[in-house]
């Protein structure tokens, strides 16, 4: 078991390697709500939060984007009502970075937070 979330963001630069596929199992077994999807050829990584209503998941939304910013790593974020859609890939190198990992940990961190 990795602890994704005890890690920080480093700086991704083109030609860096992508995550490995035992790093991607070890994030995909302890966060199995994450799915390995494919946009126009890049792998992301893709969740979808449930939330009561359009508030929660306004508030949630801004806690993403203050990690990113904080982390300097920035995920596509859909928000609609009761849901919040957070895809994290790596631009750069177009592919999962372990970046990506970590920032998904982190992500589910906050929703846990927002749970409790």
């Amino acid at each position: 078991m990795t602890d994704f979330v005890a890690m920080k963001c480093v700086a991704c630069r083109v030609g860096a390697p992508p995550a490995t596929e035992e790093e991607l199992d070890s994030f995909l077994e302890d966060h199995p709500e994450w799915q390995r999807t494919d946009v126009d050829g890049v792998p992301q990584l893709r969740r979808v939060f449930a939330f009561d209503d359009f508030v929660t998941a306004l508030d949630f939304t801004i806690r993403v984007g203050r990690l990113a910013e904080e982390e300097d790593h920035h995920p596509a974020i859909l928000i609609e009502w009761g849901r919040v859609e957070v895809r994290w890939w790596t631009h750069k190198i177009k592919s999962l970075h372990r970046n990506d990992l970590i920032m998904g940990a982190k992500t589910d961190r906050l929703y846990g937070e927002a749970s409790e």
